[in-house]
C-alpha cells in the first residue's frame, strides 16, 4: 500500500488564472449592480431592497478586478499605477459634489468620501509594496482606511487578491475571507459573500464584452449627476 506524503505542492493553493474576458464581465456586472443600488437609494428611497442587495456585489468585484490588472507583470514599468492614480483622483473629485448632494455620506457632510479614493489609496498602497517602501504601504493602510467607503476591509480584500496573484498562499485566502466577511458587517447582509461564486462563474464562462477602459472613470460622476438632476426635477 502507498503511503501518502505531503509535499509542498500539496499544501500549496493553485494559482489564480483570471482572462481578460472575465475581468472585462466582472466590471460591467459590477457596474450593472452598483448602477441598480445607486437608483434604489437615491430615487426610489429604498423602496427596493432586491435591488440594494445586489449592489453589495459591485464592491468586491471592483477591487478584485483592480488588483488583478495591478499584479501583472510589467505594470509598474509601464507607469499604470501612476495613471491610475491619477484617474482616480481626478474623477473621485469630479464625483464628490453629486456624491454628497445624493446623500451618500455618513458624517460630517462629506465623510466617507466616494469609492474612487477607496480604489486610490488601494493602489497607492500596492505601489509601495510593489517598489519595497512597505512602511509607508502600512502607514496608507492604516490612515488611509478612514477616508473612503469600505475601509479597511476593502483594502485589505485588495492587498489579498494582489498577494495572492504574486504568490498563493493559504494566508491570503484567509485574509480575502476575513476581508469579504468585513465588508459584509458593513453592509448588514450577506450578499456581499455571492461576490464570490459570481466571479468563479464569469471566469469560467459568458459572452465576449466591449472593453470598459475608462468608461467606469467617466461613468462614476456622470451617473451620480444624472441621479441628483432627475431627483430635483421630479421634486
Amino acid at each position: 500500500m502507498k503511503s501518502f506524503v505531503f509535499t509542498p505542492a500539496i499544501l500549496t493553493p493553485p494559482p489564480l488564472a483570471v482572462s481578460n474576458a472575465a475581468l472585462e464581465r466582472m466590471k460591467w456586472l459590477a457596474l450593472i449592480a452598483m448602477t441598480c443600488d445607486h437608483v434604489n437609494k437615491v430615487l426610489l428611497g429604498r423602496s427596493l431592497p432586491l435591488l440594494s442587495d445586489f449592489g453589495r456585489l459591485a464592491l468586491p468585484l471592483f477591487v478584485f478586478v483592480l488588483a488583478c490588472n495591478l499584479s501583472r507583470p510589467g505594470i509598474l514599468e509601464r507607469g499604470a499605477y501612476g495613471r491610475i492614480m491619477r484617474r482616480l483622483l481626478f474623477f473621485g473629485g469630479l464625483a464628490t459634489l453629486f456624491y454628497i448632494a445624493d446623500g451618500f455620506v455618513m458624517a460630517f457632510g462629506w465623510w466617507p468620501l466616494n469609492v474612487m479614493f477607496t480604489l486610490l489609496v488601494l493602489t497607492a498602497m500596492l505601489f509601495c509594496f510593489e517598489t519595497g517602501r512597505d512602511w509607508r504601504g502600512s502607514m496608507l493602510f492604516s490612515l488611509g482606511g478612514l477616508l473612503g467607503e469600505y475601509w479597511w476591509p476593502a483594502l485589505l480584500l485588495g492587498l489579498s487578491i494582489w498577494a495572492y496573484r504574486q504568490n498563493p498562499s493559504w494566508w491570503g485566502i484567509l485574509s480575502a475571507a476575513l476581508a469579504l466577511a468585513g465588508i459584509d458587517w458593513i453592509n448588514g447582509g450577506q450578499w456581499t459573500l455571492l461576490s464570490v461564486p459570481a466571479a468563479a462563474l464569469l471566469c469560467a464562462a459568458g459572452p465576449d464584452l466591449p472593453r470598459l477602459k475608462s468608461v467606469f472613470y467617466w461613468y462614476y460622476p456622470l451617473h451620480l449627476s444624472l441621479l441628483w438632476v432627475i431627483r430635483e426635477t421630479a421634486a
